[in-house]
């Protein structure tokens, strides 16, 4: 049985090391870096695990799966740091964030093989899936909103700008959809109304109304350079209705801000000024 477990869990094993290696070379570049110091603390755990041999009673796969996970968003968030610091680099960044996007994907392809018939979010947990899909569109949004300011640039590479807003919200979209919204009907009480107006609308943290604020965004920008398309079929076949999304989406989150959240320091004049101009 320990033989078994051992096998499956070979590519993960193999993983660990070569993440290893490059979390050594990046903490020689930033030796204080929080993230860096994290990661390598746990990599120290996994790799202990490993080279002890542990038998198959104390093999626990989806822990294993969990700490890689929380290595990689570790190691990633220093990267994705150093993009912005950069301000993306106009040669170097599509590669880069391809590579990032990967790195941020493959927990999930790790699951699917190591853990076949099992759902992501019960090997994972709701939490660390939902920030590999907050992740991924953050950075989308982020290069958006960067290449947003390049006019020139856009003019040139117009579809490469609208497919990555396209990825971006729809990475985002699926943060928002990990946890189901709270049903009231569902037996569910609540005592505070404020509280299950928000969870009904599936707003469960600050990073989810700050989604909804990057969805609108991108959406905007998409519509934006969409209506300014020489050919009105541009990107109308992707599946993505950027003014429906963000209409619906900027609603929800100025209803929530003004609302339930009301003075808590949430901000909605940019929202409301991108919903005149979507409806």
């Amino acid at each position: 049985m320990a033989d078994d477990y051992r096998r499956q869990d070979f590519e993960l094993e193999r993983r660990i090391f070569e993440v290893d290696n490059k979390c050594s070379s990046l903490r020689a570049e930033k030796q204080d870096d929080d993230y860096l110091q994290n990661a390598s603390a746990i990599l120290e755990k996994l790799k202990s695990f490993y080279r002890h041999g542990q038998g198959g009673e104390s093999f626990n796969l989806p822990k294993l799966l969990q700490d890689y996970t929380q290595v990689i968003l570790d190691i990633t968030f220093y990267e994705e740091n150093q993009l912005v610091d950069q301000e993306f680099p106009e040669d170097s960044s599509p590669f880069k964030i391809q590579q990032l996007l990967q790195d941020l994907t493959e927990p999930e392809v790790l699951v699917a093989r190591l853990t076949p018939g099992q759902e992501a979010q019960s090997v994972l947990g709701t939490e660390l899936l939902e920030c590999l899909y907050w992740r991924r569109g953050a950075l989308l949004y982020m290069y958006c909103h960067t290449l947003h300011q390049r006019k020139q640039w856009i003019k040139k590479n117009k579809d490469t700008f609208i497919k990555c807003i396209q990825e971006g919200v729809r990475y985002l979209m699926r943060m928002l959809q990990v946890r189901n919204t709270v049903k009231l009907s569902d037996g569910v009480v609540l005592h505070d109304s404020s509280t299950a107006s928000i969870l009904s609308e599936g707003i469960f943290s600050d990073t989810h109304l700050l989604t909804m604020m990057y969805i609108g965004e991108m959406c905007f920008w998409a519509v934006k350079y969409e209506d300014c398309s020489a050919d009105p079929t541009d990107h109308k076949d992707d599946g993505l209705q950027f003014r429906d999304i963000g209409t619906q989406i900027l609603n929800k989150y100025v209803n929530a801000c003004e609302g339930p959240l009301q003075g808590q320091g949430w901000n909605t004049e940019n929202a409301k000024e991108i919903l005149s101009i979507l409806q």
